[in-house]
């Protein structure tokens, strides 16, 4: 069936239902269902009973029968009875319907509401994205709408937007050339002045100051080839999110050093990935995400979506045509780890970014002759500096083994401008050589420490996960092998607890068989293995090995909703790790969480967004980190990560709250924030 068909510019009752919804786009009271416009008649298997309407947030009662989440809580709420065959019931016997159902209902094909702006069909679960991010019409509503709601600043000039759904001949490069340009490039210029869907975000929040600098929130869609010689290569990238967490896009976490991801440089930590050789992975699972983006082949075509950071009024306006700047790969080799590579990098007082004031004679960049004055250093070894500092770029170098990949941006003909001294500094350099790698006088600064998660920040397991302790007792040889390998230690980076990576088949737990890969190994004979770094942990298991009985206690995490793939990681070169949404089964008492502060000047903002929350028809879900902006200081922290889960707001636990209470929290801190986080290593592809 389909539903009623509505313009929303024209609906004559919006005084009194109230303002557009921002999920659906159409006029409806809060506690109704959202209202859609489907392309197609709409299978009677799909329709609610109670509101003859497709299904939204499907629940399924004992007896059979399928309705909406909100026509099943309101018509419980009066009567004990189903609607199709009167059988006695309550709202608590009735669960969400299957996942198959929820993805055959999101992916119904709508129309946009807006159609006298935009004729866009899309997948029902697509709408709330393209009206936040993409959608002319509801931009065109919303601007309207903030100027009934402040008549003031009618005579004020809009902030020019701009939605670009073609490639441009001459692409626009935001923030004064900040845009990757490449050769295969297709860019879509899209500006993000809202948040996504369902995400808070204290770094898209303009105020009145901020209005003449910066105008919106701009992203490129991009296709990249990347190329590998060895098919079955791993790309060199950890990935975090899916359409089973609150995350729902696939995001880049980290691009680790010398791999095929950052030889080629135009990937970074935060991007979206869209497409993966013609296929739509925006909406898949992240198990199904890993399969599509491990799967072996010489090419990779991927679609990925690139936060470039507000843009600015000035840099586009005085910003010259970039038809003849190009996008260069050079790979410099070391002999060591020490040697220099005869760089000096600065900034410019008038674009942002790093740029090669001059190559020492002699040095290992001199004599390789690709690099040139004034190149602009977009990245190296995967890591974005497009919005970086010489200090960053010489600390990636200084602790490369040997091959260090720049990506560079270079237009002929322009002047080097002065460099600008960094006042933020005690020493007031803001120049990088790279004798040594290292900055002139700046020291990195230590890591925060890490602590096990307070008991006030401590969490029930999410939904469709199942944590199991198992004790197992073996009597075996004195010399016979436990036979297993194991990972993580709490000297690894993420902090892991010691699981296991294999079990061979030559031990006695091969043979008692209750010991699996990716368990976690809780005490051996009384030991405790939780707290321990890696080398303390083999040594524990290898000294109770020796003896006639073990006494081994694991934890095995149960993914309900999110088997692993099925194609063998091993066989396909991967060395075994377990994947990102695993750990977020963990039992929180297993948790290390790191207090990372963020400071900021007035007119800033923090720089990155959030999903997730306590959620009526979800229940409790952790707050994670899906966005952080180019040119913020979340970004130039540096230790903040897309998939960090927000644990507390300067010591207030996010446990149980919502978004509309935490985002008044990030708000409210004007010029400093401690956000504690937990943060789990993306899966590995």
């Amino acid at each position: 069936m389909l539903a009623i068909m509505a313009d929303p510019i024209a609906e004559e009752h919006a005084s009194q239902v109230g303002e557009l919804c921002c999920e659906c786009g159409q006029f409806h009271l809060l506690l109704d269902n959202h209202l859609y416009n489907f392309q197609d008649e709409v299978d009677d298997e799909l329709i609610c009973h109670i509101c003859l309407q497709p299904l939204l947030q499907p629940m399924d009662t004992p007896c059979g029968h399928t309705y909406c989440f909100k026509c099943l809580e309101n018509f419980m709420q009066e009567y004990n009875f189903c609607p199709m065959d009167r059988k006695k019931l309550s709202f608590q016997q009735c669960h969400k319907s299957s996942l198959l159902v929820r993805n055959l209902l999101d992916k119904l094909i709508v129309f946009c509401p807006f159609k006298a702006e935009c004729q866009q069909i899309m997948q029902r679960c697509e709408l709330e994205a393209h009206l936040q991010n993409r959608c002319p019409g509801f931009k065109k509503y919303k601007s309207e709408l903030q100027r009934k709601k402040n008549p003031i600043s009618k005579g004020k000039e809009d902030p020019p937007t701009k939605v670009e759904t073609n490639t441009p001949k001459d692409p626009e490069v935001p923030s004064g050339g900040s845009s990757l340009v490449g050769e295969s490039s297709a860019a879509a210029v899209v500006s993000l002045g809202t948040a996504e869907p369902g995400l808070v975000n204290p770094a898209f929040e303009e105020t009145e100051e901020d209005l003449p600098q910066r105008t919106s929130l701009v992203a490129e869609t991009t296709t990249i080839e990347i190329h590998r010689e060895d098919p079955e290569e791993e790309l060199g990238m950890r990935i975090v999110g899916g359409k089973d967490t609150p995350l729902g896009n696939i995001v880049v976490q980290e691009v680790l050093r010398d791999s095929v991801i950052a030889a080629d440089g135009r990937i970074a930590p935060g991007d979206h990935i869209l497409e993966v050789n013609g296929v739509n992975i925006s909406s898949v699972t992240h198990c199904q995400a890993v399969s599509f983006l491990r799967h072996p082949g010489p090419v990779l075509h991927l679609m990925v979506l690139q936060e470039k950071g507000f843009s600015n009024k000035t840099a586009q306006q005085d910003s010259t045509s970039v038809t003849n700047r190009e996008v260069i790969h050079v790979t410099l080799i070391k002999r060591d780890r020490s040697e220099p590579l005869g760089i000096k990098l600065i900034r410019k007082t008038d674009e942002a970014g790093i740029f090669i004031l001059d190559l020492l004679e002699g040095g290992l960049a001199a004599k390789n002759g690709k690099l040139s004055r004034n190149d602009r250093v977009l990245s190296i070894n995967g890591q974005d500096l497009r919005q970086g500092t010489p200090e960053a770029a010489a600390q990636i170098i200084q602790t490369t083994e040997s091959r260090v990949n720049f990506v560079i941006l270079r237009q002929p003909g322009v002047q080097l401008s002065d460099p600008v001294e960094d006042g933020s500094t005690s020493n007031n350099s803001s120049s990088s050589s790279s004798n040594g790698g290292s900055p002139v006088h700046h020291r990195r600064r230590l890591d925060q420490n890490h602590y096990r998660r307070k008991s006030t920040y401590q969490k029930d397991l999410p939904q469709g996960y199942i944590s199991h302790e198992k004790t197992v007792a073996i009597k075996k040889e004195p010399k016979e092998s436990l036979g297993i390998t194991i990972g993580g230690g709490r000297d690894n980076k993420n902090k892991l607890p010691i699981y296991v990576t294999s079990v061979q088949p030559i031990g006695c737990l091969f043979r008692d068989g209750r010991i699996k890969r990716g368990d976690v190994l809780l005490s051996i004979n009384g030991i405790d293995l939780t707290h321990l770094n890696y080398y303390e942990a083999v040594s524990a298991l290898k000294s109770n090995a020796a003896s006639h009985s073990v006494i081994l206690k694991a934890l095995e995490i149960i993914s309900l909703n999110s088997p692993e793939p099925s194609l063998d990681i091993k066989e396909q070169g991967f060395s075994w790790s377990p994947l990102w949404i695993t750990w977020l089964g963990l039992p929180s008492y297993l948790h290390c969480c790191q207090d990372i502060v963020l400071s900021k000047g007035n007119l800033e903002s923090w720089g990155f967004s959030i999903v997730g929350g306590f959620e009526e028809s979800k229940g409790n879900q952790p707050f994670f980190i899906k966005t952080i902006v180019p040119g913020t200081p979340a970004f130039r922290d540096r230790k903040l990560k897309c998939g960090d889960e927000i644990v507390a707001v300067n010591g207030v636990p996010a446990i149980g709250m919502s978004n509309s209470e935490l985002i008044p929290m990030l708000k409210e801190q004007r010029n400093k924030v401690t956000l504690t986080v937990v943060s789990w290593p993306g899966s590995l592809v």
